[in-house]
């Protein structure tokens, strides 16, 4: 395994959350200098972090978490994540990866496919771009830079867990999300169950 290139806090300052149904909670953002991609991500340290904490994994997207678009399921997992979290106590990176790491303005182009009937994965790779491009050595060196080295992680995705146990962090276990299914992103929960195995337990998502 190669070795990690460390980063380290840069600065730590408290940020009352309030969300649009009334929940709010405070939390202490933490920007860090080192990582390796370059990008501008934060952790949320939320409640009291214990030996295992609760980690979210939340790659940024504009439309569902800002705009509350109705068209990915993103929205409703920060904000149900952000709750869990404090509730237990650990951490939640928010990760600049818009679009799983293609960008606001290609996410967009791979929509206006996906309303031709192309899948979510289907769309991204028409566009000449990686089905996810999405690479966690940042949120591993997040992690280290908190002291933290074993942790649950609250996901429906088995690649975060994948690749954060090769970068050398002790997954213990994997926490489902809920399901918020919508009118809209039926076909876009159905493609991440049969595409990339995520668990989500709904029998219209896993039929063939």
């Amino acid at each position: 395994m190669p070795e990690l290139p460390a980063a380290t806090p840069r600065a730590r300052v408290r940020v009352p959350l309030r969300f649009h149904d009334g929940y709010g909670v405070d939390a202490d953002a933490v920007t860090f200098h080192g990582l390796t991609d370059g990008q501008e991500h934060v952790a949320l340290v939320l409640g009291t972090p214990s030996a295992t904490p609760l980690v979210r994994l939340h790659s940024e997207c504009l439309t569902g978490d800002v705009f509350g678009s109705a068209r990915c399921d993103c929205g409703p997992q920060l904000r149900e994540a952000v709750e869990q979290i404090a509730t237990r106590g650990g951490v939640l990176l928010y990760l600049r990866q818009e679009g799983r790491g293609i960008g606001l303005y290609n996410k967009l182009d791979a929509y206006a496919l996906q309303d031709q009937g192309l899948d979510t994965y289907a769309a991204n790779t028409a566009l000449g771009l990686p089905e996810d491009a999405r690479d966690y050595t940042s949120a591993a060196q997040m992690l280290s830079a908190l002291g933290i080295s074993s942790l649950d992680l609250l996901s429906n995705n088995p690649d975060k867990a994948e690749q954060l146990r090769a970068l050398g962090v002790d997954v213990q276990r994997r926490v489902p999300t809920g399901v918020f299914k919508t009118a809209h992103n039926v076909r876009y929960l159905r493609a991440k169950v049969l595409q990339t195995q995520h668990t989500l337990p709904l029998p219209e998502l896993s039929a063939g």
